[in-house]
């Protein structure tokens, strides 16, 4: 679907740590503009784009996160180099040499993280990988006025990735923010195909959310404002796939579509809803499977637990490498998971669901 590939580079070049969405709530915006949809901004700067549904019809809830991992500048050196900290969970392993983009006072700046050369350490440190307070971001300044013309402390930075398609006929597509830009697309390519069929036989909200790697707060905002029935989370799962990873502990498989949630660390999801999609994704045809590995937590930690209580669903892209500079995802992987949202928005209005 050339369209959806489009839209997930799109997405994913942009810049948009936890706190900073604005630049991908923009683009949102520009890909809906047009549609016969309502679309708002909260206080918090969630968007919502509402779909309206016939009289009496339940609310249903699309979430899926606006926000990436990323940096956060604390202190700037004598020398220019700049200390920092993360925003969200990433793995110090994967830091050390990698391209940031940061956005400062003047605009972007480009930089690199850095740590003391191999070299240069003792036969003690080369045991050991470097911690956070090891490292720094190199932004070719030379001392500290010249840097604090670019940056500031409390300025944020992502990593600096391009986006490339993988695989002899470029099935997979790989980039930074995968995680959950992914979503985000999703929500898109479904307002587009559903948008000029208002009413709808549910009362259906697309909620694009904020600062959901630093403690799922944004989602509570649109959960309490949209008091939905159901809510299905769009999301990004890591499937540790990898050689040397023994299959019991693998959570999911690429190319079987998109992956069901029983339980995280936060939630455990109403088996007849994942009942419901596993019945429709076999009637339709749409390779759908189930996460075989209880890890992470997503918006629905908190969307569950407002109002007088919501029905969640997790639904997401199988995924290599989460929070790290580049992940992997299968094309088609992102094709079932439109496929099976848009077959289950009729069933969320039968009676009984």
């Amino acid at each position: 679907m050339k369209e959806l590939r489009a839209l997930l580079e799109r997405l994913s070049l942009a810049f948009g740590p936890s706190g900073c969405e604005g630049e991908i709530a923009a683009i949102i915006r520009e890909e809906l503009a047009g549609l016969p949809i309502d679309l708002t901004a909260d206080r918090v700067g969630n968007l919502i784009a509402h779909v309206p549904g016939k009289e009496g019809a339940s609310r249903v809830m699309l979430s899926a996160h606006m926000d990436e991992v990323g940096f956060m500048i604390t202190d700037i050196e004598e020398n220019g180099f700049l200390r920092f900290g993360t925003v969200g969970g990433i793995d110090t392993r994967v830091m050390v040499g990698r391209a940031v983009k940061l956005l400062g006072k003047a605009g972007y700046v480009c930089g690199v993280i850095s740590a003391k050369g191999i070299h240069l350490q003792s036969s003690e440190e080369r045991e050991k990988l470097p911690t956070l307070d090891e490292m720094y971001i190199d932004i070719g300044a030379d001392n500290a006025d010249e840097a604090k013309k670019y940056v500031e402390r409390g300025d944020y930075g992502t990593f600096d990735t391009c986006f490339l398609s993988l695989g002899p006929n470029g099935e997979y597509l790989s980039g930074k923010a995968i995680d959950d830009r992914v979503g985000c697309a999703l929500l898109i390519e479904l307002l587009h195909r559903v948008a000029k069929e208002a009413p709808l036989d549910v009362d259906l909200y697309c909620a694009f959310t904020v600062r959901e790697e630093i403690g799922i707060s944004g989602a509570t905002n649109a959960a309490n404002r949209i008091a939905p029935h159901i809510a299905v989370v769009l999301e990004a799962t890591a499937m540790a796939d990898l050689p040397d990873v023994p299959a019991a502990r693998r959570v999911a498989d690429t190319g079987k579509g998109g992956v069901l949630s029983l339980a995280d660390r936060s939630t455990i999801y109403d088996r007849d809803l994942i009942q419901l999609a596993l019945a429709v994704g076999e009637k339709s045809g749409i390779p759908v499977q189930v996460k075989r590995f209880v890890s992470g937590g997503n918006d629905a930690g908190n969307i569950q637990r407002t109002g007088i209580g919501v029905r969640c669903l997790a639904l997401s892209a199988p995924t290599r490498y989460l929070h790290a500079p580049v992940s992997v995802v299968r094309e088609s992987d992102i094709e079932a998971m439109l496929d099976l949202l848009l077959a289950l928005l009729p069933e969320f209005a039968k009676e009984g669901i």
